[in-house]
C-alpha cells in the first residue's frame, strides 16, 4: 500500500474552461465540447510520471539518441454514463490505450452503488489504469470501481475527475491509499444530498441532456 496523493490540475486553461462548465448557461453542446477539452488537457498532467526510454533515430541530417514512453501500457476505465463524457478527450492524448467500461447505479434503498455492467481488456492486469469520472462526490462510485478492478488483480490505478469534493477524496483515500486522485478542482463541500457546492450540477444530464 501507499500514500495516494492529490493533483490539482491547475493550468490557466483549465480552470477557464472550467468556469464555463460550471455556468448554468452552457448549453448541452458547448458543455460536452468543454469538457472533452479538459480531459485532453488533464491527460497531459495524469501522464506527466509516465517513464521514458532512449532509443536511437535518424534524422534526415543525422543521428541521434531521442526517448519514448516504455513500461506499463495504459488502460482507461471510464465510469457508465457521465465518465464516457471525458474518454475520447483523453483518448487524443493516449490513442493507444485500451478501454475498458464499469457500470454502476445507486441502490435507491440503500444508496450504495450496485454494479450491473463490466467489460474490460483481456490484459488489463498488466496496465496501469485511469479511472475516469467526472464528479468525485461522496466517493462511493468510485471506491466501488475500484474495488472491481482490484478484484480483477489490477494494482496500478489512479481516478481522473473534474471536481471533487474533500469528503470524497478522503473517502477513497481511506479505502485505497495507494491511488493517486487528479483533479481540476476541489470544491467546498457536498450538500444534504450528496451534491458538490459549487459544483456544476448532474454531469451526466448536462452531457446529455437528460434530467
Amino acid at each position: 500500500m501507499g500514500n495516494g496523493k492529490l493533483v490539482i490540475c491547475d493550468h490557466p486553461l483549465i480552470q477557464h474552461k472550467l468556469t464555463f462548465i460550471r455556468d448554468e448557461r452552457t448549453t448541452t453542446k458547448d458543455f460536452r465540447e468543454l469538457v472533452d477539452e479538459v480531459a485532453t488537457l488533464m491527460a497531459y498532467e495524469i501522464t506527466r510520471d509516465i517513464p521514458l526510454v532512449t532509443v536511437t533515430v535518424k534524422t534526415p541530417v543525422a543521428e541521434t539518441e531521442s526517448r519514448v514512453i516504455s513500461g506499463r501500457m495504459l488502460g482507461l476505465v471510464p465510469i457508465l454514463r457521465a465518465g464516457l463524457g471525458m474518454l475520447d478527450g483523453v483518448l487524443k492524448c493516449l490513442p493507444a490505450a485500451k478501454v475498458g467500461h464499469i457500470g454502476l447505479f445507486r441502490d435507491p434503498d440503500t444508496l450504495q452503488p450496485v454494479e450491473y455492467y463490466t467489460k474490460l481488456p483481456t490484459d488489463v492486469t498488466e496496465r496501469e489504469l485511469i479511472v475516469i469520472d467526472p464528479m468525485l462526490a461522496t466517493g462511493g462510485s468510485a471506491i466501488a470501481a475500484i474495488d472491481v478492478l482490484k478484484k480483477r488483480g489490477c494494482t496500478q490505478i489512479k481516478m481522473m475527475n473534474l471536481i471533487a469534493a474533500p469528503e470524497g477524496v478522503k473517502a477513497v483515500h481511506d479505502a485505497h491509499p495507494d491511488v493517486d486522485i487528479y483533479v481540476a478542482a476541489m470544491d467546498e463541500r457536498l450538500d444534504e444530498h450528496g451534491y458538490i457546492i459549487p459544483g456544476l450540477g448532474d454531469a451526466g444530464d448536462r452531457l446529455y441532456g437528460t434530467k
